[in-house]
């Protein structure tokens, strides 16, 4: 029994590392959307909501749509494995974007908890600047390799 328990982390490194390469070839495959697509959508969606809710000051709105942006979901680990090889040796840069994203969004957060809104309104564009900087950086290369031109 304890010989079988020690080769479970030996047989899932073999399955995840044969099934790496066939994630790696779908880059070609421009016509499935992947997960992230859907991610980003949603976290544009939470910014509008949050965008209408700072206009109302609807703090209790941006105090619970907030973290939705700054702790989004994750892609499933393929997915992120071919995002991660796609940006090679810009990986740390694409993380450093997403950890400032979720400060960012920590900080709106909190600022609407103090019902301060001029901090609100500082810490939002904060959290916009974020976003801006990551799709300068990422979004055309992103949506060319693995959709094709647009």
């Amino acid at each position: 029994m304890r010989q079988h328990h020690q080769l479970k982390p030996y047989v899932i490194a073999i399955i995840i590392a044969s099934l790496l390469p066939v994630a790696w070839a779908e880059d070609n495959n421009k016509s499935e959307p992947m997960a992230l697509r859907k991610i980003m959508q949603e976290m544009s969606d939470n910014m509008q909501i949050m965008t209408d809710a700072i206009a109302r000051e609807q703090w209790h709105q941006v105090v619970t749509t907030a973290p939705l942006v700054g702790d989004h979901q994750q892609p499933p680990f393929m997915e992120k494995t071919r995002i991660l090889r796609f940006v090679g040796a810009d990986a740390s840069t694409f993380r450093s974007y997403d950890k400032k994203t979720q400060q960012a969004a920590q900080a709106l957060q909190q600022a609407a908890l103090d019902n301060d809104g001029q901090h609100v309104i500082s810490a939002f564009a904060e959290l916009q600047k974020s976003c801006l900087s990551c799709h300068q950086r990422f979004r055309e290369p992103f949506v060319t390799h693995f959709y094709g031109p647009q």
